[in-house]
């Protein structure tokens, strides 16, 4: 799905990991199974009983007190193409959901570009309603791979999209660089009145964005070309555009000497990258804990790897530096991680691709 491998910074990772006590403590617990190709977990502060699970072929499923509803919550199969990097990705709710019954999907279309799309949800908000249909943002893609997919909500109500690059590999385009372009940015939409910003670039394949609303921090996770993952940051507060570096940089390290970075833009260092290496291969972006499961876990961002399932977690201090990296290995998810959740809660869910289950954090 997405190509990643978590080391730490560089070589460092095994001297800075934590496998403590606290670590082994936790477990997976597991939520509920039989899903076909999960990608992404979603849910909305005003159903506490509830968790959405995308299915990559073109399926939302309702998991409700631990138990699967019979009938689907959207079905688009007939308007997706699926697999690979493509399909449907991630769901994201009004932030005024159910007063506005309102969500919003990303996918890939039968003619393999990136639509995001809004739907309307009947009144019983058993199911989002196909017919009601209304396109936020077309992205042709010029390859089958850097989809990104991700769709979330900001701090001030505007819907943000981050993009891949339109694939292949090294960016043969340079459009993670060039504002002529929405691929490899970050677009924020007002969804009231379709209007579209482009707040960040330079950015690769970006797999999995969350937002910590507590601190208004937004992480994004970038899948690499071959040597570096990282993890970048993004805040409403930042005046200017953001460039995370791609292709001129993978990760801090120099991919293209002759590639210059968009000139009114400001380089932005990521907050966490690691080397490739032990079968790693894809990072997947993951959430800020806000549970109160494990209340020793508030306020640590976890994140893992698609490939080996290897679960790490960090925290930021005030200075937007990383610390306190750990590692997590009771967290480990076998058959693809492809996506991390924030339950209604506050607690961090998983996904297991291949598996086609779903994981709780849990611990003491």
């Amino acid at each position: 799905m997405v190509r990643i491998a978590l080391a730490a910074s560089f070589a460092a990772l095994a001297c800075t990991a934590l496998a403590g006590p606290s670590a082994a403590a936790l477990q997976l617990v597991q939520v509920e199974s039989g899903f076909t190709g999960p990608v992404h977990v979603a849910a909305t502060k005003s159903e506490p009983n509830r968790v959405y699970v995308v299915e990559q072929r073109g399926m939302i499923k309702v998991v409700e007190n631990g138990n699967t509803l019979s009938t689907p919550f959207l079905d688009i199969r007939t308007r997706v193409a699926c697999c690979g990097e493509r399909g449907l990705l991630s769901l994201a709710f009004h932030p005024k959901y159910p007063q506005v019954r309102r969500i919003y999907v990303n996918f890939t279309n039968n003619d393999g570009d990136t639509r995001v799309v809004e739907y309307r949800v009947n009144e019983a908000r058993t199911q989002a309603v196909v017919s009601t249909a209304r396109i936020l943002l077309r992205v042709n893609q010029p390859f089958s791979n850097h989809n990104g997919g991700q769709v979330l909500f900001g701090m001030h109500g505007h819907l943000f999209v981050p993009t891949g690059d339109g694939g292949s590999g090294g960016d043969p385009g340079n459009r993670a660089q060039s504002m002529r372009t929405r691929l490899g940015k970050l677009v924020r939409i007002n969804v009231t009145n379709g209007n579209k910003r482009i707040v960040a670039l330079g950015l690769r394949n970006p797999w999995r964005v969350s937002l910590d609303r507590a601190t208004g921090r937004m992480f994004l996770a970038d899948v690499g070309q071959g040597s570096r993952e990282e993890v970048s940051m993004w805040r409403q507060r930042w005046q200017g555009l953001e460039n995370y570096g791609w292709r001129r940089f993978e990760g801090t390290r120099l991919y293209s000497r002759g590639t210059r970075l968009y000139r009114s833009s400001r380089l932005r260092q990521p907050v966490h990258e690691y080397a490739h290496g032990s079968g790693r291969c894809s990072i997947t972006g993951g959430h800020v804990y806000r549970g109160s499961a494990v209340p020793r876990l508030r306020g640590r961002y976890f994140l893992g790897d698609y490939c080996t399932g290897e679960v790490w977690s960090f925290s930021v201090g005030s200075n937007g530096r990383k610390r306190g990296f750990m590692e997590h290995p009771n967290l480990r998810v076998s058959n693809g991680l492809p996506s991390f959740g924030l339950g209604p809660t506050g607690e961090v869910f998983l996904v297991s691709h291949g598996n086609g289950t779903l994981y709780r954090i849990g611990g003491s």
